[in-house]
């Protein structure tokens, strides 16, 4: 099977490298980018085309709702999980209706991630 192809939006660098290290673990997981800001997201996904896009919420510049919309319009076709700290109900909502397919917390489990990941991209979980 292919491996989901994940850009990871996030701007704590420590939390960002993190996530990176613990994904490329995987064998089912290709991180193709790291990006700090919501700003710069966009453009890296019409370039790499990725799978699925892990957005934080919570950035300087677009927030998470924001860059979501931005990356469907330059990218169609790419999934985004929004992964946040803290999001509210008003704003889980206006995530999915900007577009993103799941929200799950950043103090989730990392197989619950993984999980959102896989749906994300419509492939078969294996946890």
């Amino acid at each position: 099977m292919d491996r989901v192809r994940v850009v990871v939006v996030e701007d704590n660098q420590v939390f960002r490298e993190t996530l990176e290290l613990l994904l490329q673990l995987r064998a089912d997981i290709d991180v193709v980018a790291l990006v700090s800001t919501g700003d710069a997201a966009p453009a890296v996904c019409a370039e790499l085309k990725p799978d699925v896009v892990l957005m934080d919420y919570r950035m300087p510049g677009l927030n998470g709702t924001q860059a979501t919309e931005a990356v469907l319009r330059e990218a169609p076709g790419v999934q985004v999980v929004c992964l946040t700290a803290s999001v509210s109900k008003r704003e889980t909502e206006q995530l999915l209706a900007a577009g993103a397919v799941a929200c799950v917390m950043k103090d989730d489990d990392l197989e619950e991630i993984v999980r959102a990941i896989h749906r994300a991209a419509g492939r078969p979980t294996t946890a």
